[in-house]
């Protein structure tokens, strides 16, 4: 189920997390930049910036780190230069992959891009090329352990505005919610329980498996490099792992 893929892709992510947490405070750091450029450094008033935070502390980036982000942000005016690049391609088994990066070069990083989609069995294809497979949505988890009545969250969820939630995981629940319902429905859901992850970004519209072992490798890999590299902001894909 997609629940599987997404609780899979968490428990690697947050693995990773803990092997390279000054990259992902980085990481972190340059779209505290791009918000603050956007919508000022006040997070009451700026809820891509409030996301951020709330992101960041959810892999442990202490206050003070986040706070200076903020304040080096609100002075730099070399914060322009960073732009926003999505890229689209198939990774192995036709696998769909939307990468969004934050870049001061853009010839750089699609460089980067592009020679790490074809080291991994896959290949960058061109604007809208795997986009209409994924559809933009905002999705707030929670750990089933953390729910004392699942009942009073759906209610509190539903009324919230979300669009949809899936139970069909056993280890977390994923309220989702069209991009104009998230910031209402993050911030009620988050008044009551502790989120483990939230996002606004492309969700799969359907989700694929791979067979071939090799495939698998090729895939796993290419999702690591992607992440790993320092341009490289988020990956999206539509590959259906097995439940571990």
């Amino acid at each position: 189920m997609a629940g599987h893929s997404k609780w899979n892709n968490i428990k690697r992510r947050k693995a990773a997390e803990d092997n390279k947490r000054g990259k992902i405070f980085s990481k972190f750091g340059k779209e505290i930049q791009v918000a603050v450029r956007e919508g000022g450094p006040d997070p009451e008033q700026n809820s891509r910036l409030r996301d951020i935070i709330t992101r960041a502390k959810s892999s442990n980036m202490p206050n003070d780190n986040i706070q200076r982000s903020i304040d080096k942000a609100a002075g730099d005016t070399d914060s322009g230069k960073l732009i926003e690049i999505i890229y689209e391609g198939y990774g192995p088994g036709g696998i769909a992959v939307m990468v969004r990066a934050l870049s001061e070069n853009r010839n750089r990083t699609a460089g980067d891009v592009r020679h790490i989609f074809d080291k991994y069995g896959g290949n960058l294809g061109t604007d809208g090329s795997a986009a209409f497979l994924f559809e933009r949505k905002g999705s707030i988890i929670i750990e089933r352990e953390n729910i004392a009545d699942e009942d009073e969250l759906l209610m509190l969820a539903l009324d919230a505005g979300a669009e949809d939630i899936d139970l069909d995981n056993e280890n977390i629940v994923d309220i989702m919610t069209t991009p104009q319902d998230y910031d209402a429905v993050t911030k009620t859901i988050s008044q009551h329980y502790e989120v483990l992850e939230q996002s606004l970004g492309p969700v799969p519209l359907t989700w694929n498996k791979l067979s071939d072992p090799d495939q698998v490798t090729q895939m796993e890999n290419l999702i690591e490099k992607l992440e790993d590299n320092d341009d490289v902001q988020d990956v999206y894909h539509n590959w259906e792992q097995d439940e571990e």
